[in-house]
């Protein structure tokens, strides 16, 4: 006699009775970022639990004022249920809703520029939260503030991750944590780091157009912020360079980074509406830039960390306006992409490249949502 077990077919299994891990997410911030992300993140529901076997869910969505929670999760409509029924919030009644529902696997999203937000990152993690964050304030905070927060996360085991800090959806920190964790020496790291500013200069450089009707596309293309003074001032290149410096143990502040601002003095502290009025002062300065170019030569915007970076505090990190040969990686670059030339011991003069988009909505939500499928895999 056969006693041996049928095994019914694959087909006839019930596969949705297959536990999935439940991942809970709160995204703060849903601007022109944070409300693609949640786009991206509701259409893509089905095809993650079905190729990944992870069911997330937005049970939260909040700005700076008003929060919409919902336990099972957030629908195509969230804009109008929210406008709706959106209430005013602390980040206590935000980690109170998770522990009256039971929610695990939580994940706070900070698609914001708020400090605020930031300061609340040790209490999130203290009560159960991993960190998404494409706000970089957390990662350019004072040093002591910087490795009190480490300290945090370490302490309760809990994840940060920002690869969106600084090249947007490029895999950029996470080569260089790799790297610098196996006990590679990087020796320099120089680059685009602006999709924006990557834009005006590809423009600027290879044609006659007047520096002022550059930057007024790169506006109209959404590269820049609201009041451009933010791309040229600098300050974001400083802040993207900092955070590449901190992930190789440097002991470096935003002090310590020496900019070159590209805004004229006398338009840097008028109103942003007055600066768009006037951005025919620009002009004259670029034009001659351009002008005393060689054949070969092209301006491009360039982030460089370097000196001696096994030392803690010696490093040198500069940015500023540079000339770069045409046919160097850095002069070879088009439209809105950011590249990044990573030199190690290893690899001697030939840097490892990175290079693609920089700039964009759509390609930072995406990064974002890539460092959630990451995080949610790690999730135990």
């Amino acid at each position: 006699m056969n006693t041996q077990t049928k095994v019914p077919p694959i087909d006839r299994i019930d596969l949705e009775k297959i536990k999935k891990k439940k991942i809970n997410l709160v995204v703060f911030g849903h601007g022109t970022v944070g409300s693609c992300l949640i786009d991206q993140i509701i259409s893509s529901q089905e095809e993650i639990s079905r190729k990944r076997d992870l069911d997330v869910t937005i049970f939260g969505i909040a700005n700076s004022t008003r929060i919409l929670l919902e336990r099972d999760g957030m629908h195509a409509n969230w804009k109008e249920l929210k406008a709706e029924k959106g209430e005013t919030y602390t980040i206590r009644e935000v980690i109170d809703f998770t522990k009256k529902n039971n929610l695990e696997n939580l994940i706070a999203i900070d698609n914001t520029s708020s400090s605020d937000l930031v300061a609340e990152y040790p209490l999130l993690v203290a009560n159960g939260f991993h960190l998404i964050s494409s706000n970089k304030i957390g990662n350019t905070l004072a040093l002591e503030s910087y490795q009190n927060l480490r300290e945090t996360l370490a302490f309760y085991k809990k994840e940060y991750l920002y690869e969106t800090n600084v090249g947007a959806g490029l895999p950029l920190i996470d080569t260089i944590k790799l790297l610098h964790l196996s006990g590679e020496n990087i020796t320099r790291i120089k680059g685009v780091f602006s999709g924006s500013l990557s834009y005006i200069f590809n423009e600027f450089s290879e044609g006659n157009k007047e520096f002022s009707d550059v930057l007024r596309e790169a506006i109209n293309r959404g590269y820049t912020e609201p009041d451009p003074r933010i791309d040229l001032s600098g300050n974001d290149v400083a802040k993207k360079l900092l955070i590449l410096a901190r992930e190789l143990d440097l002991n470096n502040e935003i002090e310590d980074v020496s900019v070159q601002n590209l805004i004229p003095k006398q338009l840097r502290n008028i109103s942003g509406k007055d600066f768009l009025l006037q951005l025919e002062a620009l002009n004259v300065s670029y034009h001659i830039r351009r002008k005393n170019l060689s054949e070969n030569q092209v301006l491009r915007y360039v982030g460089d960390l370097n000196g001696d970076l096994s030392k803690s505090d010696g490093a040198k990190l500069t940015v500023n306006l540079t000339t770069v040969n045409r046919n160097s990686s850095l002069g070879q670059l088009k439209g809105s992409d950011s590249i990044f030339e990573i030199y190690t011991e290893s690899y001697g003069e030939h840097p490892i490249v990175i290079q693609g988009a920089g700039a964009g909505a759509a390609v930072t939500a995406r990064g974002v949502f890539g460092d959630i499928l990451r995080l949610s895999e790690k999730i135990n």
